[in-house]
C-alpha cells in the first residue's frame, strides 16, 4: 500500500508538472503544431517512464542503469524549470498588475514578444541550474566543523574528534572513484573515530560490494562504526551489516561500545532506522534496548539516521545525537521547505542541554543534483 500510495504521488506530480510545462512553456515557444506534436510526446513519454519506475527498475542490468540516468536527470531539469517557469510567471504577474495600475491599454503583440523572451529566458536558467546541480553534487564534498560541549565528557578525552559520513547512497551514480576521494577527505582530517549515520547504499551486496569495500581504507584510531538507514532496508539491511562487519566496522544496531581507554571513555550508541524495520515487517530502531544497564553517569553520544525521537533521547542522557536523512533538502525549492516538516532538518540544534547535527550527507538520492544543499562531510570536535 506504501508502494502504491509513492507511485501514484510520482505520477501524480509527473502528470501535473508536465501539463503545466506543456501550456506554460511549449506553446509559447514552439508555434508550428508540429513542434508542438513533438514536444507533447517527449513530455507524455517522460510521464509514462516516471510512472513505470518500479516495473523498468526491477528488469536490473544495463536496462535500469539506463533508466536511472534518463529519468533521475529528467527529474532534475523539470524540477529547476519549474522554479524557473514560476518565477517566470511571477514576474509577468507583476508587469500585468504595474500596466493596470497606469490603466494603460494591454498591447497584446508585445505582451507575446515578453512571454516568449521570458519563457526563453527560463528554459536557460532551468538547464544551467541543472548543470550546476550536477556539477555540485558529483563534487568533493565540502568539510564542515563542529566544536560540540558534550556533558560529562572526560577531561582525557576533550578535544575528541568523530568524522561523520552519511547519506552517500552508492549505487547507479555513486561508485568506487567517488568513494575514493571521500576515503581521502576523511583520512586528511586524522579523525579519532568515523560514524557512518545510514543510507550508505542503494543496491544489493553483489552489485556494489566491491565499490563500498573502498571504506576499508579509513583510518581513525576508535574505527569505523555504522548504523542502517532506510535505504539499507530497501536493499537487504541483513547481507549488509554482515559485509560491513567483515570490512572491519562496528555495526550498531540498537546497541552501545565504549570509546576511549583507561583514562576515561563515553558511550557510543547505535540504533536501526527509525521506520526502515516497521515498513519492512522487521525489527528496527529501539533505543531502551541500546541504552539498557547503561551508566548514566558516563558521557553519550548516539548514532541515529533519522532526527526524530531527538527529544526523547536528549532526556535519556544522550548529549550528541547524529543525524542524516533529510540532505538538507538536497534540490531547491525542497530546500527551502524541508523545515517545514522537520522540526531538525540542517545543521546543529539545541535540546536542553543535548544536541544534534543533522548531516546534509555525501551524496544525494534521486535526481542527480544538489542546488541550495551542498554535500558534506562532518568533522565533530567534542569539547568538554
Amino acid at each position: 500500500m506504501r508502494w502504491f500510495s509513492f507511485s501514484m504521488l510520482i505520477g501524480g506530480g509527473a502528470v501535473l508538472g508536465h501539463l503545466f510545462l506543456y501550456r506554460r512553456l511549449a506553446k509559447h515557444l514552439v508555434l508550428g503544431r508540429r513542434g508542438r506534436i513533438a514536444i507533447a510526446v517527449v513530455l507524455a513519454a517522460m510521464t509514462a517512464l516516471l510512472v513505470l519506475r518500479r516495473p523498468l527498475r526491477s528488469i536490473g542490468g544495463q536496462i535500469e542503469h539506463v533508466y536511472a540516468l534518463v529519468a533521475y536527470t529528467w527529474i532534475a531539469f523539470a524540477l529547476c524549470l519549474l522554479v524557473w517557469m514560476i518565477a517566470k510567471d511571477g514576474l509577468l504577474l507583476a508587469a500585468r498588475a504595474v500596466e493596470r495600475a497606469r490603466d494603460n491599454q494591454p498591447d497584446l503583440e508585445r505582451r507575446a514578444l515578453v512571454q516568449r523572451a521570458l519563457s526563453a529566458g527560463a528554459l536557460a536558467g532551468g538547464g544551467l541550474t541543472t548543470v550546476y546541480g550536477t556539477y555540485r553534487a558529483f563534487a568533493s564534498p565540502e568539510i564542515t566543523e563542529v566544536a560540540v560541549r558534550l556533558p560529562r565528557l572526560p577531561r582525557h578525552l576533550d578535544g575528541l574528534t568523530i568524522v561523520q559520513l552519511s547519506d552517500v547512497h552508492v549505487g547507479p551514480f555513486i561508485d568506487a572513484r567517488f568513494l575514493e576521494r571521500i576515503v581521502e577527505l576523511v583520512n586528511a582530517q586524522r579523525p579519532d573515530l568515523v560514524a557512518i549515520t545510514g543510507d550508505l547504499v542503494d543496491d544489493d551486496v553483489a552489485v556494489i560490494g566491491p565499490a563500498v569495500a573502498t571504506l576499508a581504507k579509513l583510518r581513525s584510531r576508535w574505527g569505523t562504526c555504522f548504523v542502517t538507514g532506510n535505504h539499507e532496508y530497501h536493499s537487504d539491511e541483513v547481507a549488509w551489516t554482515r559485509f560491513l562487519d567483515r570490512l572491519g566496522m562496528k555495526v550498531l544496531r540498537n546497541r552501545r561500545v565504549e570509546i576511549g581507554d583507561a583514562a576515561g571513555t563515553i558511550d557510543l550508541v547505535g540504533v536501526d532506522d527509525w521506520s526502515g524495520g516497521r515498513r519492512r515487517g522487521r525489527a528496527g530502531y529501539d533505543l531502551d534496548a541500546a541504552l539498557v544497564d547503561r551508566d548514566p553517569e558516563r558521557a553519550a553520544v548516539l548514532l541515529s539516521h533519522q532526527p526524530q525521537n531527538f527529544d526523547v533521547a536528549a532526556s535519556r542522557g544522550i548529549g550528541l545525537q547524529l543525524s542524516g536523512h533529510t540532505h538538507g533538502g538536497q534540490l531547491f525549492p525542497m530546500t527551502a521547505l524541508i523545515g517545514l516538516g522537520w522540526k531538525y532538518s540542517r545543521g546543529l540544534y539545541r535540546h536542553d542541554d543535548s544536541r544534534i547535527y543533522v548531516s546534509r550527507g555525501c551524496g544525494f538520492w534521486g535526481p542527480p543534483a544538489r542546488v541550495g544543499s551542498p554535500p558534506e562531510i562532518v568533522k565533530v570536535t567534542l569539547v568538554a
